[in-house]
C-alpha cells in the first residue's frame, strides 16, 4: 500500500495525529478541584480576664479532598491581613488540608487593637479559632474539642505560631518563618551579650512597625498590603494574595462567600457585630470595627494607629530616649518565646532569612535550642530571603511547609526525602540557558548552632585607630536600609549598599586567604575601646577582593554599647550570623564604626580609639553541610543531542534529495558556466497560497548593470532572497555561473550582496565590523581587498568610530563596502542610494559603472527611476510576481513615444508597463 504523497506526507500526518491526541488528552485530563474560600466573622473573647469581644475577619478553605482533614491556621505578617495568605491557603487546601486564615486583631477588617502577640490578646484569639475549628465537620479531631491542627506564618505571623504552641496544647505542629525569639533583643540588640537593656535602639525598623499600624487608618486603606506592609513581612513566605483588599474593606464578599455560614459562633462578613461594653479602646477593643474610613482619625490614632495605649506609650518613650527601659523589655518579652521556656513541645520547622536585619538568624537559633531542649523534633532552614529582600524562594518554602505538615499532621512519610535537620540556601552560579541565578540547598543531619560544628581562626592586622562620633550622629554609615528590599519587590537584598563614613570607622584586615573559607554561623572578634564615657559602636565583617568594592554579607551589622576607659575596655563582639564562602586571595576585614543609619546613636560628639585585643578572628563552619552537585540540567545536554540527531536526519534526507535531483540536473550547466545569472521559471508562494513570484525568467551577462524594477509587492525582494540562497523557490531554478543555487552552495562566495538594510555591531568601529565580517567567511585576509572597499565607502576617519554614531547615509556606504569585500563577480544591491546625498549618489553611480566595466556584473533594485536610467545598462520590470519587460535601457526608451516634445523618461515607460496612468 502506497500513501498518497509518499513517506514524507505520511510522517507529517502521523505527527499531526500524535499532537492532536496529546492536545485532546491534555484538555480532557481531569484537573484538581478549584478551592473556594468562605468568608466569615468569628467572634472571640480575649483580654486579661477573657471578657473582651473581638470580631476576627476570617476565610475558611475546606479541603479539596473532602471528608475530615487536618487543619492549618495561616497567620499573616505585620501590616498585612488574611488576603496576604490567600495563595498559600489555596495550595494547602488543594493538598487536602482545611485551612483558616484571619486578620489579626487591629488589622484588616478585624476589630480590636494591636497587642504584639500578647498572651492576653492575640494568643487567646488563636485559642478561639482552634475552638471554632473543633466544631467544623471538615476538620479531623484527635479528641472532642481537639482538632488536628498546625500553624504557619511569617514574621508577626510566625511569632503567633510559636506563642500559640506554648499556650495551647492542641497545636500539633508549627512552621514559623522569619520571626523573633526575643522581641526586646530584636529591637535593642547588643553584640557584647549584655542584653537589651544595654542594647542599641533599632529606630528605623521600630518606626516602620508603628507607621504600618497607623497606615491602617488612612482613608481607603492607605498604602495597604502593597505599601508599608511589604516592609514588615506581611506576606512573608506566602506570596501576596490576589484579592481586592479595598473591596473587602467595604464588606464585599469574595467569590465563594455567598451563603457561607460561620458555624460555631461565626457570622457572615456582612453581619454587624453587636456592640459590647468591652469594645472600647481602653479595654483592647475598637468600636469602629476596623479602619477609619468615614472620618478623620484623632490625635492618638495618628500617633499610635491601632496599637494598645500601653504599647504606644512604651514606643514613644524609647523612641525619644533611644534606650530600652525595664518596662519596655518586660512588655516586649511577654510577647516572645523567651518568656515560655520549655513550653513549646511540638514538631517545629524554623525557616529564617539570611537577608534579614530585623530578625537575623540568631533568633531562629535561639528558638531551635529552646525547642530542641524539650525533646521535640526541630529542623532549621536558612533561605535566601528575609525582611531585606532576596529571592524569597516561595515555591521551595511552600513545599517544605507542606512536607512538614504531611509528616506531622497526616503521618505521611512522602516528604521526608526533602527533609534535613539543617538546610542552607547557597549560590549555585547562573543557569547556562536562562542566565538566572541558581540556588542550591546544602543539608546536614545535625544543626550545629551559630558557634558552628568546627572553628578556625584568621589573623587580623591593624594599629590602634581613632574614630569619631559626629555631632548629632550625622552623617551616618550605612549597612542595611530597613525595608528597602520590600519596596523593591523582594529583590533588593542582592545588592550591598554598605558605606562607612571617613573618620568614623576603624578597619582591621587579614592577609590574602591561602584557600577558600566557608563561614557558617557567627564569627567573633575581641577588641579594646579607649576613651571616656559610653560608646555606641557597630561591628561588621567584609569580604574584600582585589578588584571590586568590599561586600558586606547580607548587609548585616552587630551593634553594641561599651563603656570606654583610658586603659582600654576589652569586649568580645559576636558578629552577624552568615553563610558565605570567602574565596582564596580575598581578605577579611572587620570594621568598627560609630554610626549606622538604622540605629539611634548619641547626639553628643566624641572621639574613641579602637584596637585589636586579640588578632584572632574566630570563624565558625559546618563541614557536615553537603551541597548538591552543580552539573548542568538534563536539557543542557539532551537538547544538543536532539539537535545533532535532527541535523543528521536533515542531512541524510537532503543528500537523498540532492541525489534525486542530480539524476536530471547536473551540478554545473556547461552552457551557462560563464553567465553570471540565469533565472528559469522561478516561482514562490506565500503561506496563504498567494504567488510572490510567478514564472520569472531572465538572464544577466557580464559587464551589465541591471536595474530590477517594480512597485512594492512586485516580488523583487523575494527574488533577491532566493538568489542569495536564503529561501527555497517552489518552482524553477537560479544558476550563478552555471551552478544551481542552494543554501551553502560554494558558488555563493562569488556573490556579494546588500539586501533589506545593513546589520552591524553598534559598539564596534566601521573597520572592525568589516574585518569581523570577512573573518566569518573563512577566506584569506589578502583576498578581501579591504582598502579598495574602504575607498569606495569614503568614510575617512569615521571608520575608526563606533557604528552607533553613524548617520543613515554612513551606514549605507559601509554596507555597500561590505558587499564589495573580495570584489565578487556578481554584486546585488537593494536600494543602494538610500540615505545618500546628491554628491554621494553621483559618486555611487560612477563606482557601480566602473565596477561593471571590469567584467563584473551588478544588479540594483531601486525606486529612484531617474537614477536607474543614468546608472543601469539593462532593466527587468516585474509586476505582481511576473516579468513584464526585460532588455537594454536604450531599447525601452527608444520604443516609447515622445511626450510634450521631449524624449521619453524611464519613469514614463515604467508606469505604462505596470498599467498606471501618468
Amino acid at each position: 500500500m502506497t500513501f498518497p504523497g509518499g513517506r514524507r506526507a505520511l510522517a507529517i500526518v502521523v505527527t499531526l495525529v500524535i499532537l492532536m491526541a496529546g492536545g485532546v488528552t491534555w484538555a480532557l485530563w481531569p484537573s484538581g478541584p478549584v478551592v473556594k474560600g468562605r468568608d466569615l466573622v468569628i467572634p472571640v473573647l480575649d483580654g486579661p480576664a477573657g471578657d473582651q469581644r473581638v470580631d476576627l475577619d476570617a476565610t475558611f478553605y475546606p479541603p479539596a479532598s473532602g471528608g475530615r482533614a487536618p487543619a492549618v491556621l495561616l497567620s499573616h505578617g505585620f501590616g498585612g491581613s488574611k488576603e496576604s495568605m490567600r495563595e498559600q491557603a489555596g495550595r494547602l487546601a488543594e493538598q487536602g488540608y482545611a485551612v483558616l486564615t484571619w486578620s489579626a486583631r487591629g488589622f484588616g477588617r478585624s476589630t480590636g487593637q494591636i497587642a504584639l502577640n500578647s498572651p492576653d490578646y492575640e494568643v487567646k484569639d488563636v485559642r478561639g479559632l482552634i475552638d471554632w475549628l473543633a466544631e467544623r465537620p471538615e476538620v479531623r479531631l484527635d479528641a472532642p474539642g481537639d482538632p488536628r491542627v498546625g500553624i504557619a506564618g511569617g514574621s508577626y505571623g510566625g511569632a503567633i505560631a510559636l506563642m500559640a504552641a506554648a499556650y495551647d496544647s492542641r497545636v500539633d505542629a508549627i512552621v514559623p518563618q522569619i520571626t523573633w525569639y526575643d522581641l526586646a533583643d530584636a529591637l535593642f540588640p547588643d553584640a557584647s551579650g549584655k542584653g537589651p537593656l544595654n542594647g542599641v535602639f533599632k529606630k528605623m525598623w521600630a518606626g516602620i512597625f508603628f507607621s504600618a499600624a497607623a497606615d491602617r487608618l488612612a482613608p481607603d486603606g492607605g498604602l495597604g498590603a502593597g505599601g508599608l506592609a511589604g516592609l514588615t513581612g506581611a506576606a512573608a513566605g506566602s506570596g501576596a494574595g490576589s484579592g481586592d483588599t479595598k473591596s473587602q474593606a467595604r464588606g464585599t464578599a469574595t467569590p465563594g462567600a455567598a451563603g457561607a455560614t460561620a458555624g460555631a459562633g461565626g457570622q457572615s462578613p456582612g453581619a454587624t457585630a453587636p456592640a459590647t461594653p468591652a469594645a472600647t479602646p481602653a479595654a483592647g477593643g475598637d468600636a469602629s470595627g476596623g479602619r477609619e474610613t468615614g472620618r478623620t482619625p484623632g490625635i492618638e490614632q495618628v500617633q499610635c494607629g491601632r496599637f494598645l495605649p500601653q504599647i504606644c506609650e512604651m514606643y514613644q518613650k524609647v523612641a525619644e530616649t533611644g534606650r530600652a527601659t525595664k518596662e519596655a523589655v518586660d512588655l516586649l518579652r511577654r510577647s516572645s518565646p523567651i518568656s515560655v521556656p520549655g513550653r513549646i513541645k511540638v514538631p517545629t520547622l524554623l525557616i529564617q532569612g539570611q537577608r534579614d536585619s530585623l530578625f537575623p538568624l540568631a533568633h531562629a537559633d535561639a528558638n531551635a535550642r529552646a525547642i530542641a531542649a524539650t525533646g521535640a523534633p526541630v529542623e532549621v532552614a536558612w533561605f535566601n530571603g528575609g525582611h531585606d529582600g532576596g529571592d524569597g524562594e516561595t515555591d521551595w518554602l511552600s513545599d517544605r511547609t507542606t512536607g512538614w505538615f504531611d509528616r506531622y499532621l497526616k503521618g505521611s512519610s512522602a516528604g521526608e526525602g526533602d527533609s534535613a535537620a539543617f538546610t542552607v540556601t547557597r549560590d549555585g552560579g547562573r543557569d547556562p540557558g536562562t542566565r538566572r541565578p541558581v540556588l542550591l540547598h546544602a543539608t546536614a543531619d545535625r544543626y550545629p548552632g551559630l558557634p558552628g560544628g568546627e572553628r578556625t581562626t584568621v589573623a587580623l592586622n591593624g594599629p590602634q585607630q581613632p574614630i569619631a562620633n559626629p555631632a548629632g550622629g550625622s552623617p551616618s554609615s550605612i549597612s542595611a536600609v530597613p525595608g528597602l528590599g520590600g519596596l523593591l519587590g523582594g529583590n533588593g537584598g542582592g545588592a550591598s549598599i554598605a558605606l562607612d563614613m571617613p573618620g568614623q570607622a576603624a578597619a582591621f584586615e587579614s592577609a590574602p586567604l591561602a584557600g577558600p573559607a566557608q563561614v557558617t554561623g557567627s564569627p567573633t572578634v575581641t577588641i579594646r575601646v579607649y576613651g571616656t564615657g559610653e560608646a555606641t559602636l557597630f561591628a561588621k565583617l567584609y569580604d574584600v577582593s582585589g578588584g571590586s568594592l568590599p561586600v558586606l554579607p547580607s548587609s548585616l551589622v552587630s551593634p553594641l554599647r561599651v563603656t570606654a576607659s583610658e586603659a582600654g575596655t576589652p569586649v568580645t563582639v559576636t558578629l552577624p550570623a552568615i553563610d558565605r564562602r570567602f574565596d582564596a586571595g580575598h581578605r577579611m576585614r572587620v570594621v568598627v564604626s560609630t554610626t549606622d543609619l538604622g540605629y539611634a546613636t548619641p547626639a553628643a560628639p566624641a572621639v574613641y580609639r579602637v584596637a585589636l585585643e586579640s588578632p584572632a578572628l574566630e570563624l565558625p563552619g559546618d563541614a557536615a553541610l553537603r551541597t548538591p552537585a552543580t552539573g548542568p540540567a538534563w536539557w543542557t545536554w539532551a537538547m544538543p543531542l536532539a539537535a545533532i540527531a535532527i541535523a543528521a536526519v536533515l542531512l541524510l534526507t537532503g543528500r537523498a534529495r540532492r541525489g534525486r535531483d542530480a539524476g536530471d540536473d547536473p551540478a554545473v550547466d556547461a552552457e551557462s558556466a560563464d553567465v553570471p545569472l540565469v533565472i528559469s521559471g522561478l516561482g514562490k508562494r506565500y503561506r496563504n497560497g498567494e504567488r510572490a513570484v510567478d514564472g520569472l525568467s531572465f538572464r544577466v551577462e557580464k559587464g551589465q548593470v541591471l536595474g530590477l524594477l517594480g512597485p512594492n509587492g512586485a516580488g523583487k525582494t523575494t527574488t533577491m532572497r532566493m538568489l542569495m540562497g536564503l529561501i527555497h523557490p517552489d518552482e524553477g531554478e537560479i544558476r550563478i555561473f552555471g551552478t544551481r543555487v542552494r543554501p551553502g552552495a560554494p558558488v555563493l562566495s562569488r556573490l556579494g550582496s546588500f539586501v533589506e538594510g545593513p546589520g552591524f555591531l553598534p559598539h564596534l568601529s566601521g573597520r572592525a565590523n568589516l574585518e569581523l565580517y570577512w573573518q566569518a567567511t573563512g577566506r584569506p585576509p589578502q583576498d578581501a581587498h579591504m582598502e579598495e572597499a574602504l575607498e569606495i565607502a569614503g568614510l575617512g576617519a569615521a571608520l575608526e568610530r563606533a557604528v552607533r554614531t553613524y548617520s543613515q547615509g554612513m551606514r549605507q556606504r559601509l554596507a555597500i563596502a561590505q558587499a564589495m569585500l573580495g570584489l565578487p563577480d556578481l554584486l546585488v544591491l537593494d536600494e543602494p542610494t538610500n540615505g545618500l546625498d546628491p554628491p554621494q549618489i553621483a559618486e555611487m553611480r560612477r563606482v557601480l559603472k566602473a565596477y561593471a566595466e571590469r567584467g563584473r556584473t551588478v544588479i540594483v533594485s531601486s525606486h529612484l527611476l531617474a537614477e536607474v536610467e543614468q546608472t543601469c545598462t539593462h532593466v527587468v520590470v516585474m509586476h505582481r510576481g511576473r516579468l513584464v519587460s526585460a532588455g537594454p535601457v536604450g531599447d525601452l526608451l527608444g520604443a516609447a513615444p515622445a511626450a510634450n516634445g521631449a524624449g521619453p523618461r524611464l519613469e514614463d515607460v515604467f508606469l505604462d508597463l505596470i498599467g498606471e496612468s501618468r
